[in-house]
């Protein structure tokens, strides 16, 4: 039962009856072992420090059933994926001002990587490019998976995430992460959270993704794709009208556009220059209607008829200092709109841009706090459904922000409510859950099983699995 009660105010309003309301929700979206994937939800919140292990979690007060019951819910449970997608994506969507006043949703899309070297027996393994120490490269056995949030305007380390895939060896990353971002979209579209009036959403992506083809793919939903470029990339301004008398197809692109090269940058559409106190003066330039040239392999080998001209712009920002990098390179970007409108949107679409760090935070925060990659799972399935877990653990205690009361360490600042991090709103957690609607049904009591008999072998033997392809590279 709920002893939150919100007088005169409607549910979408009100915090308390919403996360009760969520936390009703999301129990009928557990079809199998629901009582205890809930209070497994529960006790990974409302417990004191990291994460290590799922047995630990067993042994909190929210959690009523032992360790037993703990793993054959992770590994035999089941979760209404569809449901809880839906549930999760009509929440409220944190929405940021664009350079014409009006608030937009902001997304982000990345890949973190769950490494599994040790785990041979473990199917559904893929390479996954990892950055090792003094910038070396690995590619590391484990279950990568594709993250899709929404980030929050300001300096923060807080979002909202929205949606998950595992990726599993040899995929197109680009198709699945379209496919991924034209769900997510059209959750948003459906539960009214992006209207007709509204601004385009904005897609923030890292150089490991090839946003020119994505945006071909997503180029019937209201979206603006940024991608970040690699510096040894090159793109063709248009073609123009032919030259000279001569016969046959006319050009299909024009001069070049060498990002290593100045010699070849032409007139910008845009410039700007600001000068900030920690990073000095950051001049940006933008280059309209920059296509790349595609080939008829990859992506588009089965794509019939001439191949596109997929036009963006291209942005790049140079800033005087970094700390610790005196001489820092051009960061290069490429928008999905061929033109901008003003300096103000090309400002808006490199310091959105910006804003895709607060991915660190997250990942950070639910792999060291949370513990998400900390259990030792053999099966892919499992996985995915403690990662799920995870995700509705954080989205939890986005919910919560508003109900929390600080509850810091002698030696920690005081902060303002609507500052505090995700960690600092878990460790109030217990006492706001104390008050919340508990759907899970008491555990029945029973006696102790029989277990395997003495002196008895285990006859099943796991099988090696092989290690999939790694067709992406990602962070």
């Amino acid at each position: 039962m709920s002893m939150h009660e919100c007088s005169g105010e409607s549910q979408a309003s009100c915090p308390e009856q919403q996360f009760d309301a969520f936390r009703q929700s999301y129990y009928h979206c557990l079809t199998r072992r629901a009582d205890a994937l809930f209070e497994l939800t529960d006790a990974l919140l409302c417990t004191q420090g990291k994460v290590t292990d799922l047995a630990h979690l067993s042994l909190e007060p929210e959690h009523h059933r032992g360790y037993g019951a703990l793993y054959d819910a992770v590994n035999s449970g089941n979760i209404n994926h569809a449901a809880l997608k839906t549930l999760i994506g009509a929440l409220p969507v944190p929405k940021i001002p664009g350079p014409d006043g009006r608030e937009g949703i902001v997304l982000a899309v990345d890949v973190s990587n769950w490494l599994r070297p040790d785990a041979g027996c473990s199917p559904g393994r893929a390479f996954c490019h990892t950055y090792a120490r003094n910038g070396q490269a690995q590619m590391i056995p484990g279950w990568p998976y594709s993250f899709v949030a929404a980030l929050e305007p300001g300096a923060t380390s807080w979002t909202a995430l929205l949606d998950i895939v595992r990726l599993e060896g040899g995929q197109d990353a680009s198709l699945v992460t379209a496919n991924q971002l034209r769900e997510v979209v059209g959750r948003l579209i459906a539960a009214g959270q992006q209207q007709t009036s509204d601004p385009d959403i904005l897609v923030l992506m890292d150089a490991g993704y090839d946003v020119v083809r994505l945006a071909w793919l997503l180029n019937d939903l209201p979206v603006i794709l940024v991608g970040r470029l690699r510096s040894n990339r090159v793109f063709h301004a248009p073609a123009g009208e032919r030259r000279g008398s001569t016969k046959g197809r006319g050009p299909r692109h024009g001069s070049k556009f060498v990002l290593r090269d100045p010699d070849t940058y032409p007139a910008p559409v845009c410039a700007s220059s600001i000068v900030l106190q920690r990073y000095g003066t950051v001049e940006v330039v933008a280059f309209e209607r920059m296509h790349p040239k595609i080939d008829s392999r990859g992506g588009f080998k089965d794509h019939q008829g001439h191949l596109p001209l997929i036009e963006g712009t291209v942005i790049g920002v140079r800033v005087q200092c970094l700390p610790g990098n005196p001489t820092p390179k051009p960061l290069w970007l490429w928008v999905s709109q061929p033109i901008p409108d003003d300096e103000r949107e090309m400002d808006h679409g490199w310091s959105m841009y910006l804003r895709r760090f607060d991915w660190e935070h997250t990942f950070r925060f639910l792999k060291q706090n949370m513990g998400w990659t900390r259990p030792h799972l053999r099966e892919p399935a499992a996985a995915d459904r403690w990662t799920w877990i995870v995700l509705v653990a954080h989205t939890l205690l986005r919910l919560v922000r508003p109900l929390v009361v600080e509850c810091r360490l002698p030696w920690q600042q005081s902060m303002p409510l609507s500052r505090l991090t995700p960690g600092r709103v878990r460790t109030t957690y217990r006492r706001v859950c104390q008050n919340a609607v508990h759907p899970a049904k008491p555990p029945i009591g029973s006696t102790t099983g029989p277990g395997r008999p003495k002196g008895s072998l285990n006859r099943v033997k796991p099988v090696t699995q092989p290690v999939g392809l790694a067709h992406y590279k990602v962070k």
